[in-house]
């Protein structure tokens, strides 16, 4: 996926402010979401990179947008985030087989207008890539117990790894 489809795929998660943010993208990767995140957010905003690989990311990219890379394994480590207005989750869900506790964890890190944005495969067939997969429906099941929180798909593309869809997810309290 090139930065542009992947900006097309999450935008309608990122809300539109002037007031800088600041995001978490727990399992980065090469950083293709993080970047699009970057292009997305308000200028002066700061992203937190995380990934148990190490990667190179600029250290200001898209909107005047910093970004701190932080070798790490995000289920195992605690961070010392606090009033994160955003945490991303590209294709890192799937990995994790706790999922409810992992959402208990994370939910500490963020503001109190919680946001997650999630892009997963809309499939329940496991691989050595995609262990515990996680359809759009077992994400509205998991996030049920977390209280008040809308859940929409964003949006949905093709994906190149098997008949099923990729699919973008925001979860909010804030009612939009």
């Amino acid at each position: 996926m090139n930065i542009n489809d992947a900006i097309n795929l999450i935008e309608k998660a990122i809300p539109q402010s002037d007031n800088p943010q600041t995001w978490a993208d727990l399992g980065c990767g090469s950083g293709t979401f993080t970047i699009a995140l970057a292009h997305l957010l308000p200028k002066g905003s700061h992203i937190y990179a995380i990934d148990s690989q190490s990667q190179n990311f600029p250290k200001v990219i898209g909107n005047n947008v910093s970004i701190d890379f932080i070798k790490a394994d995000f289920e195992k480590t605690d961070f010392d985030f606090f009033n994160l207005n955003g945490i991303l989750m590209a294709n890192a869900v799937h990995y994790v087989e706790d999922k409810q506790s992992l959402i208990l964890k994370l939910e500490k890190y963020l503001s109190a207008d919680k946001r997650f944005l999630i892009i997963e495969y809309e499939t329940t067939n496991t691989n050595h890539w995609v262990p515990y997969p996680i359809t759009f429906q077992k994400l509205e099941e998991l996030f049920k117990p977390f209280g008040n929180k809308k859940i929409h798909n964003i949006g949905e593309r093709k994906s190149i790894y098997g008949p099923g869809n990729m699919y973008a997810a925001v979860i909010n309290t804030n009612n939009q």
